[in-house]
C-alpha cells in the first residue's frame, strides 16, 4: 500500500482527498492553511494529521514513511529536501496543457490568447516553476461564447465545470498508476511553451501581451 502526503487547500484539495480515501488510498497526513474548512475539516473526521508549516522537520513528525507527495491547489513552495523526503518524489496539477501558459493564472492567460483548446496536467515537481515531466494530460475545446466573457469569470467557469474534475480525476490515475508500479516521465517540449504573470497583480506587463487586448 503506497503512503500518500497531500499539501493543498479549498474545495479542489477536499475533493481529491476525498477520492482518495473512496478509492482505499492511504493518506498519511496534509499540509493546509490554519482553519481550512475543505480538506482541513475531511482530515480531521478521518484522524489525519494537520501540519500548517510544510518543511522536512514538519514532515518527520509523521513518523511514517512518505511514498508519495502530491499538490492539490497548494501554495506551498516543495523544496528539494521536501521533494527527496517522498520515496518516489511528489506530482502536482496544473490547469493547463504544459508546457504552455506556465504561471499562477494559467486559465486565464488560455482564454486572453484565445486558445481554442485547453486542458489539465499532472506532473512531476522539480526545482522549476510547473517545469517537471508530464505524467497524464486530458485535453477540451473551450467553449465560443466564453471568450465574450470577462476573462476571470470565464476562468472561474472553466474551472468548475472541466478543470477540477480533470485535476481530481488524473491526479486519482496517478496514484493508482505509481502504486502499481506505473511510472510516465515525459519531459516537457519547450519549444511550445510559454509563461505569463499572476493576473491578481496590478499592471501586468509582458511585451507581447500588448497584442492581446482583454
Amino acid at each position: 500500500m503506497i503512503n500518500v502526503f497531500i499539501s493543498g487547500q479549498g474545495y479542489f484539495a477536499e475533493q481529491v482527498l476525498r477520492a482518495y480515501l473512496n478509492n482505499g488510498i492511504n493518506v498519511i497526513g496534509v499540509c493546509c492553511p490554519i482553519g481550512d474548512k475543505y480538506i482541513g475539516k475531511l482530515a480531521n473526521t478521518f484522524d489525519i494529521p494537520i501540519i500548517h508549516n510544510l518543511n522536512v522537520n514538519s514532515l518527520n513528525t509523521l513518523n511514517k514513511t512518505i511514498d508519495l507527495g502530491v499538490c492539490a491547489h497548494s501554495f506551498d513552495y516543495i523544496g528539494k529536501l521536501t521533494r527527496y523526503k517522498s520515496k518516489h518524489g511528489w506530482i502536482g496539477y496544473h490547469p493547463s496543457l504544459l508546457p504552455r501558459h506556465r504561471g499562477r493564472s494559467s486559465i486565464e492567460w488560455a482564454l486572453r490568447m484565445k486558445d481554442i483548446i485547453t486542458g489539465g496536467t499532472v506532473f512531476w515537481l522539480n526545482a522549476g516553476i510547473d517545469r517537471g515531466d508530464i505524467a497524464y494530460q486530458d485535453w477540451f475545446f473551450i467553449e465560443p461564447k466564453l471568450f465574450n466573457l470577462n476573462p476571470k469569470e470565464a476562468a472561474r467557469i472553466l474551472w468548475q465545470d472541466k478543470l477540477q474534475e480533470i485535476g481530481v480525476r488524473l491526479l486519482l490515475k496517478a496514484v493508482k498508476d505509481i502504486e502499481a508500479g506505473v511510472y510516465i516521465r515525459i519531459p516537457q517540449d519547450n519549444r511550445f511553451s510559454t509563461w505569463e504573470p499572476s493576473t491578481e497583480v496590478k499592471d501586468i506587463y509582458r511585451p507581447d501581451a500588448l497584442m492581446i487586448g482583454n
